[in-house]
């Protein structure tokens, strides 16, 4: 078990650091009229 490399070091040299971007849009109060209007019909 000593001859295998230490993986936790390797892959801290691998990833390289990114940004997050959330697209968490919520409807409108239109969209959401439109909608209560269309499950009525």
């Amino acid at each position: 078990m000593a001859d295998k490399p230490d993986m936790g070091r390797r892959f801290d040299k691998v990833l390289k650091k990114t940004e997050t971007q959330e697209k968490n849009t919520l409807p409108t109060k239109e969209a959401i009229e439109q909608e209560k209007r269309s499950e009525v019909s």
